[in-house]
């Protein structure tokens, strides 16, 4: 099965998300508006225990912190994606880094990781370069608190769900 591991922001910025998302992200409907902190892979039911455990190590030492998201950004030319960016990456660099060790290292990282929450994706490029320039002059101010993370796994619609929460109590 597939899994992997996002955090939510909260409601009024996963709101402020999906306007955009709706219209340019065919992953909308799938899974709501997150953090990728893990790249989605697929586990045998051995793995899983060993991410579980993992999951509740690190959870337990790793506070609660805040982030800002104050813009929009894109990795135009890498990709055709739109997204909201952080202000401070340190808080979800350190909780990503502290994810993928031990059992969830990965060997070798396709992109340096980069915190962000997508608001739109497989654009044209055109299209892209469109509302990046429209969304791109919007004062964009959200902060919204990180106090748990998620491990997913796909369905067989292709839509995600929560396997276990993990509250970070550190």
């Amino acid at each position: 099965m597939l899994y992997g591991i996002v955090a939510f922001p909260e409601k009024h910025v996963q709101d402020i998300a999906n306007s955009w998302r709706r219209r340019h992200d065919p992953h909308y409907a799938s899974i709501p508006a997150h953090l990728t902190l893990r790249e989605a892979k697929e586990w045998s039911e051995e793995q899983l225990q060993h991410t579980v455990a993992h999951l509740e190590q690190v959870t337990s030492a790793m506070p609660p912190f805040t982030i800002s998201l104050n813009r929009v950004s894109t990795f135009y030319p890498v990709s055709h994606v739109l997204y909201l960016a952080l202000q401070d990456t340190t808080g979800m660099e350190k909780l990503q880094s502290a994810i993928c060790s031990g059992p969830l290292t990965v060997a070798s990282p396709k992109y340096v990781y980069t915190p962000h929450v997508t608001i739109g994706q497989e654009l044209s490029a055109d299209e892209l370069h469109d509302l990046y320039g429209n969304l791109r002059m919007q004062s964009i101010d959200l902060l919204t608190k990180i106090d748990r993370i998620h491990l997913l796994y796909q369905t067989d619609n292709g839509s995600w769900t929560a396997y276990q929460s993990f509250l970070l109590r550190g």
